[in-house]
């Protein structure tokens, strides 16, 4: 089949999946209204499709059992946050899909449609997965944890992930770590409440969140190799519910992300320590808990080399590169990596100079949906070629 043309002709069909998915956000890994359009959509194309994880989905197409097993992996969760992008099919409420997972859904579901229809050619078994809760480390894990990769054998795995600011259609990969680990924190800080005048009754938790949030900056300043990326970021600090009352406690939740695993056990080790002992200097406590953590992603060169060479024959050597980026985001497909070889790549989504201005996780960010039969043809294309290569 040639899955360029073929995507081309029902890129309306995607489109409409896409649209469609874009108004029923939903988050972590609780997706029922997701995974029922998932569901129908998939019996409608004549998979017998199964839950898996509780709302993901999964099914298998290919007749040749004596092949090769590869999966194919969309995540369709949300973020908790308003969407302000102005489009007439905007998601109404506190979540969006301002990561693009609604377009990861549909190009999978464009690519299985594809797939179904060429189950004669394929030389093994695609096995497909729509993945909940890959926004907080989840899904991946429990996904393995519930067999994605048994029953059968998976052999090798795929994912990509839409990137806006790149030209559309666009389609790069690279080899070896392409994405940053992720170690979700949540620190609680216990004092001594008190009135606001009287603050030698107190043990005052903002104070030491405040001297936390600095003391963690500098074990990335002054304890780490500067030649290493790492991002230690607290987004979010809350505290106290009057301007005149010290409170009890105080929350700083954030993220550490890094390439290099030694890099990472050093850092969650210094944090350990740095918030124990500006606790402890200002007469308070500490909690540390982790809210999800992933390891850094990592692609297999020959399974890069396959894929992105048939890539290029597809869409042509000025649409496809391996480059030398890597995201300091994280992806929690990075799980499923760890276990099999596998190959991950980014789709362009529309750059400044074609007037996307925004990048993910923004609540104006718009995707150019002229993508999503370029990515669900690479799905499709991707895996076809591979299993005809490694079967020769």
């Amino acid at each position: 089949m040639d899955y360029l043309k073929r995507a081309m002709e029902i890129k309306e069909e995607i489109i409409a999946s896409r649209r469609y998915l874009h108004q029923i956000p939903e988050l972590g890994m609780e997706l029922p209204k997701t995974s029922a359009f998932v569901v129908e959509k998939l019996k409608e194309m004549g998979y017998e499709p199964k839950l898996i994880s509780g709302y993901g989905v999964t099914a298998t197409v290919g007749k040749k059992t004596d092949g090769k097993v590869i999966l194919l992996r969309a995540d369709m969760d949300a973020l908790p946050m308003e969407e302000e992008s102005g489009l007439p099919f905007a998601a109404r409420g506190k979540c969006a899909h301002t990561c693009g997972h609604d377009l990861h859904t549909a190009i999978l579901l464009g690519a299985a449609k594809m797939l179904k229809e060429s189950e004669e050619e394929l030389e093994g078994i695609v096995k497909l997965v729509f993945q909940p809760g890959e926004e907080t480390l989840e899904g991946a894990k429990a996904l393995i944890r519930d067999g994605i990769l048994e029953n059968p054998k998976v052999d090798a795995a795929m994912a990509a992930h839409v990137i806006p600011l790149l030209p559309t259609g666009f389609i790069g990969y690279n080899k070896g770590v392409v994405a940053a680990s992720a170690d979700y924190f949540i620190i609680t800080l216990k004092g001594l409440g008190s009135h606001g005048a009287c603050p030698q009754l107190s043990v005052d938790p903002i104070n030491m969140g405040v001297h936390l949030h600095l003391a963690l900056q500098e074990i990335i300043s002054r304890e780490v190799n500067p030649e290493e990326m790492v991002v230690l970021t607290v987004g979010k600090f809350q505290s106290g519910s009057a301007g005149n009352v010290i409170p009890e406690k105080a929350v700083l939740e954030g993220t550490l992300r890094t390439f290099n695993e030694e890099t990472r056990k050093f850092v969650l080790k210094r944090i350990d320590e740095v918030t124990n002992g500006v606790a402890s200097t200002f007469r308070g406590n500490a909690d540390i808990n982790y809210k999800g953590s992933v390891s850094s992603l990592k692609v297999d060169p020959e399974m890069a080399d396959i894929i992105g060479q048939a890539l290029k024959e597809l869409l042509g050597e000025k649409n496809v590169a391996q480059t030398e980026e890597r995201m300091t985001g994280s992806e929690d497909f990075a799980e499923i990596a760890a276990k099999v070889p596998s190959m991950f790549f980014v789709i362009g989504t529309g750059s400044p100079e074609e007037g996307y201005r925004y990048g993910g996780h923004h609540p104006k960010v718009v995707f150019n949906e002229e993508c999503l039969p370029i990515g669900a043809a690479a799905y499709a294309h991707g895996a076809a070629k591979w299993l005809e290569r490694v079967r020769q």
